[in-house]
This record gives structure tokens, C-alpha cells and sequence, in this order.
């Protein structure tokens, strides 16, 4: 018995033999980052996203609230984590996930929509683009185009651009909104990999301008913490962008933001400021006063995602080349905000927000119905709105 015990204290004691080591603690995810120490046991966390269809029962359009002369139709369903819609030239609607991973095109026949999965496989394809009849996929670092699409529904064969683009392939605020602009040129954000940091300005924090085969990389904004929706003015061809503020550092600060571009290269403030708010969990190098400040200041974690001017006709005056947000709704917060869509218009020389479509919000039962996410104009002059979390697009039109 003695000498069994010591060969095996002397197994231990073997030089290469290493000892077990205790497992090293879980790092805490990503949306963690910053969480001062006498929040660790917040309940607040991110909403888990549904990803199975939703049957159409329970969808709720008939919580929808929107103007007067307003109507809300549910247009198409069964497209989980449903966010960024782009048209195809010969109508069909593609539209970028995040979560899980697909790209849909649904088609109308003018009696349904016929959905279907047209890429699956991806990691959070939530960047669309259509450019001469090809459609650019961006998937946090990947960036793929697939030629003349609508005739490929069935089979696409995607060229893969990767390397061409060279973006940072990390996947904290990885995953961008992507369009072209006037100039032709394909438009890519880079959100920070943290919460709240300073970082390479150069590869993060930023909106980048590329010609359509990756070349020629120009940096358009700096400072832009995590821009997930934006859009080109339709008379001005300015660049208006929504940005994600920091989380952790309170129920009311710092609210997200609405910004205009003036100038290539212009700095919107991050790490610094948000918002107008100087960040305290950064050095205060730069004051928010060297910074031009946000166009509008659209509320504490609102999360606005879909950004989008109406070009139609068919909404009255006041809504034509306004801007449509839709806040996909926070979670850093006691207290739910968005959940809803709002229009930014200018009215006697500055900008005014006013809800737009509402209802998916419960203040009372602290709940939430569903989380606009896509916003896209139609050729009849009506509105597309997807719902990420009912996997559904509602139809907006105007009746005199």
C-alpha cells in the first residue's frame, strides 16, 4: 500500500508530466464588454432572435398603428430573421438575415409571394446591394457577387471578392448594411470590435467607399461607432447615416444618433463623444466639442437599423424624400425603447422626428411584438417594411 502510494507521487512528480489544470473561466460574450462590476448580475442581456418561421396567426399587423390614410398588409412571411431588402431589376426581392445565416428572394406573381432561400450557409449576411443586375452579399469579412441574379435564382454561383475588399474579419459590430451611391461606388461600414474602445482608426469605426471590384478604398467617415443603415439623399446625394451608441453606461446615455456626411474623411466623434455625450470610460484626449454634432439625436438605444428616404409619389407632400428609421429596439435598457419606425423630416429649417409606424411595443407588459429591421420603396410608390423577429414584410400604402 505504501509503495503504491509513492509511485504514484512520484508519476506526478515526473518531469513532462504535466498536472490537470483547472479549466480557465468562460470569457464573457461580446455584448458583456464594459458591463461595470456592479451590473454582473444584470439581468439585461440581448433578446434571443427567433429563427423558425412564424405562423401567420400570429404575426401582428393588426397591432400596427400608423397615420391617418395609412394601411398596413402583410406582404410576405415565412423568412426568418428577415432584415435588408434590395429590389432586382426585374422585381424580385432579396433580402439579408443576420442570425441565421440565408438570403431569401421572393418573388410576385401579382396573386402571392413565393419565398424562397436563395444562400444559406453564410455568416450574418445582413449586407445587400444590386449593381448591372448583380447582387453583392456582404458577410461580416466576405463580400460575394452574383452576376446577372435573377436569372440564377435556382443556382447561383457566387463570384467570391473576398480578397479583393480585405475587410476586418472580426464579427463584434461585424456585420454592415452596404449600398451603392450616386457615384457608383459600393459603400461598406466597419463597426468596432468592443463595446467601448479606442481602436485602429484605419480598419474600424468607419464608413469606406470602394469602386464595384474592391479597388480604390476611400475612407468617407470616422468616428462612426456602428452604422447599420444609411442612404443617399435623393436631390443632395449627401450620405445620411444612423449610428448604434454604446451600451453599459446607462438607462438614458448616450442615445443613438442620426449624422449627414459633409465632408470625406469627416470624424463623428467615437470613442470620445456620442451623441454629445463624453464618454467617461475613455480619456478625454478630444472633447465633444471638436466634433460636429449628430443631425438628430434619435433616443437611448433605439438601435436603428433600416435607413431609408422615400423616393415614391403616392404618400402625401410631406412624406416625399423624408427619412425613414427603423429602430429595431434596444435591450440595454429597464425600459424598452423602439420597436418601432419613425420619419425624419425638415420642417421651417431643422429636422423633426415623429413616429411612423408604432404598436410593436407593450410600455405596460414590457413586451415586444416585433423589431423592425428593413426599409424599401416600391416602384408604385408603396412601402416595405421587414420584421426580424416575425420573419414577416408588411405593405404600407396611402388610400385619399
Amino acid at each position: 500500500m505504501i509503495r503504491r502510494h509513492i509511485l504514484t507521487l512520484a508519476a506526478i512528480a515526473a518531469p513532462g508530466l504535466a498536472l490537470a489544470q483547472a479549466p480557465a473561466p468562460a470569457a464573457p460574450p461580446a455584448w458583456a464588454q464594459g458591463r461595470p462590476a456592479e451590473m454582473a448580475t444584470s439581468p439585461l442581456a440581448p433578446h434571443p432572435p427567433r429563427l423558425t418561421a412564424t405562423p401567420v396567426e400570429r404575426i401582428p399587423v393588426s397591432a400596427l398603428r400608423l397615420p391617418a390614410g395609412f394601411h398596413a398588409e402583410l406582404w410576405a412571411h415565412g423568412l426568418p430573421g428577415a432584415r435588408v431588402m434590395v429590389r432586382g431589376p426585374n422585381g424580385t426581392i432579396f433580402v439579408g438575415t443576420r442570425v441565421i445565416g440565408r438570403v431569401y428572394a421572393v418573388r410576385d406573381t401579382g396573386t402571392e409571394r413565393q419565398v424562397s432561400t436563395f444562400m444559406q450557409g453564410l455568416t450574418q449576411p445582413s449586407g445587400l446591394a444590386i449593381h448591372n443586375g448583380a447582387l453583392y452579399v456582404s458577410a461580416i469579412n466576405r463580400i460575394l457577387r452574383v452576376d446577372n441574379v435573377e436569372a440564377n435564382l435556382a443556382n447561383p454561383q457566387p463570384v467570391d471578392m473576398t480578397a479583393a475588399f480585405n475587410l476586418p474579419d472580426a464579427p463584434h459590430h461585424g456585420w454592415t448594411h452596404i449600398q451603392f451611391g450616386p457615384d457608383g461606388r459600393l459603400y461598406i461600414p466597419r463597426g468596432v470590435p468592443c463595446n467601448i474602445c479606442e481602436t485602429d482608426g484605419e480598419r474600424y469605426a468607419l464608413i469606406a467607399s470602394f469602386n464595384p471590384d474592391g479597388s480604390d478604398r476611400r475612407i468617407e467617415a470616422r468616428g462612426v461607432r456602428n452604422s447599420v443603415g444609411f442612404d443617399f439623399h435623393p436631390t443632395t446625394g449627401r450620405l445620411w447615416f444612423s449610428n448604434h451608441a454604446r451600451d453599459w453606461a446607462g438607462n438614458d446615455n448616450p442615445s443613438d444618433t442620426l449624422h449627414v456626411n459633409l465632408r470625406r474623411g469627416e470624424h463623428h466623434g467615437f470613442p470620445w463623444c456620442q451623441g454629445g455625450f463624453q464618454d467617461p470610460a475613455v480619456p478625454a484626449t478630444r472633447l465633444c466639442s471638436e466634433f460636429a454634432p449628430a443631425a438628430m439625436i434619435l433616443g437611448p438605444h433605439v438601435a436603428p437599423i433600416g435607413t431609408h428616404f422615400y423616393r415614391g409619389t403616392a404618400f402625401p407632400e410631406q412624406y416625399r424624400n423624408a427619412l425613414f428609421i427603423a429602430n429595431r429596439g434596444s435591450w440595454n435598457r429597464s425600459r424598452l425603447s423602439g420597436f418601432n419606425v419613425v420619419m425624419v423630416r425638415e420642417v421651417d429649417g431643422r429636422l423633426v422626428q415623429e413616429e411612423f409606424l408604432g404598436g410593436l411595443r407593450d410600455d405596460a407588459g414590457q413586451r415586444f411584438l416585433g423589431r423592425p429591421a428593413g426599409i424599401l420603396t416600391m416602384p408604385d410608390g408603396s412601402l416595405l417594411i421587414s420584421d426580424e423577429e416575425n420573419g414577416a414584410i408588411y405593405r404600407i400604402t396611402y388610400r385619399r
